[in-house]
């Protein structure tokens, strides 16, 4: 089994900083692609970044240039650094991870989630 866990979230005023951090840990045997996902009140998941094992990034076009994905792999982590927010950054922010793990002498890819956490950008 693999879990992610998430943490950084919380309350931050309009034009301040925040950083997301998500740790992969279980039966990994390799990480793909990692990426952010985010779900505001009454709104669908979107994409946020995404980041691949080689370090080629993508972005929302909402957060381009304020919002900054990278990955650890030694330590099976991703961060996102999240600049010059705005309320309409505020939502439960959720990290992927594409993982294949290696069990009982076999290959398994599965994407798994975490738990989700808060980032509310407000005055």
């Amino acid at each position: 089994q693999v879990q992610l866990v998430e943490s950084g979230g919380g309350l931050e005023q309009p034009g301040g900083s925040l950083r997301l951090s998500c740790a992969a840990s279980g039966s990994i045997f390799s990480i793909n692609a990692m990426g952010w996902y985010r779900q505001a009140p009454g709104k669908q998941r979107e994409l946020v970044a995404h980041i691949l094992s080689g370090g080629l990034t993508n972005y929302a076009d909402s957060v381009k240039g304020r919002f900054t994905i990278s990955r650890d792999n030694a330590k099976n982590t991703v961060y996102l650094q999240m600049n010059s927010l705005k309320p309409e950054d505020t939502a439960v922010y959720y990290c992927n991870a594409d993982i294949d793990e290696k069990r009982n002498g076999l290959f398994y890819r599965r994407a798994y989630w975490g738990q989700g956490t808060q980032v509310t950008v407000s005055s």
